[in-house]
């Protein structure tokens, strides 16, 4: 299974793998994330998150690991809508998660929410051990997507549901050229202006333009083990939820 995303880094003079590359990056723009997130989507992304998070509504999943948890966002709104008892949230960048644990202490979530230092390629976890596994806007920046996928599915529960949200590319016209544009010329230009990283945020087109979306994506789902992978387009085609059971 070949994977087309692992040639893509954030940084094209820095020596290192992609994944070393991707924790560098998060950790240098840690503190604007959320507010570049917000400004990028126009806060649309908060209603593809609690749609993707509602998904899981069905199988009423009590303990979930949340794969590339960053700054915790999702796994905050999936405790609000699903009230499972805990939630794990895995990431590779130790500046992502030390923004996630002021959020867990100011909200007094510690008991509910914890978050480790980790691969999310190589998940220090159990067998079956998860009911529900999310990933928001995490698997387009794993080096290896079909090994992260399949990790992903053997920490799972048989009958259980990974819940992944990712951007994707449109396809239809005039919204493919403007969403080009916006991402090409736009995202950078906000990206170097609030973060002063333009590579990070010249990195998140390039990465979504090679990410294997809609019906690749679920094909290598399928190849990785999962019995069903429901491909849901949002907005145009801006983003994908993927409901993937075990």
């Amino acid at each position: 299974m070949a994977n087309e995303t692992s040639t893509i880094k954030p940084y094209k003079t820095k020596g290192g793998g992609k994944k070393e590359q991707v924790a560098d990056m998060f950790n240098n723009i840690s503190k604007t994330y959320d507010v570049l997130n917000r400004m990028m989507t126009m806060g649309i992304d908060t209603i593809w998150r609690k749609k993707a998070i509602r998904s899981l509504r069905s199988i009423q999943p009590q303990l979930i690991l949340d794969v590339a948890t960053g700054t915790g966002d999702f796994a905050i709104e999936s405790l609000r809508i699903l009230k499972p008892n805990k939630i794990i949230g895995v990431d590779i960048s130790s500046g992502m998660l030390a923004v996630a644990e002021e959020k867990i202490a100011k909200k007094g979530l510690k008991d509910r929410f914890e978050v480790r230092l980790g691969d999310s390629e190589k998940l220090q976890f159990q067998d079956n051990m998860f009911d529900a596994v999310t990933v928001a806007f995490g698997v387009r920046n794993f080096e290896n997507l079909p090994q992260g996928l399949a990790d992903i599915y053997r920490v799972l529960r048989p009958g259980g549901r990974a819940v992944i949200l990712e951007l994707s590319n449109p396809k239809a016209f005039p919204i493919k050229q403007l969403y080009h544009f916006y991402f090409h010329r736009f995202i950078p230009a906000m990206g170097k202006l609030i973060s002063k990283d333009m590579s990070a945020y010249s990195y998140l087109p390039e990465s979504v333009a090679n990410f294997p979306d809609g019906d690749k994506f679920a094909a290598i789902t399928q190849q990785v083990g999962f019995k069903h992978t429901k491909v849901r387009p949002q907005t145009f085609g801006f983003c994908t939820i993927y409901e993937c059971t075990k």
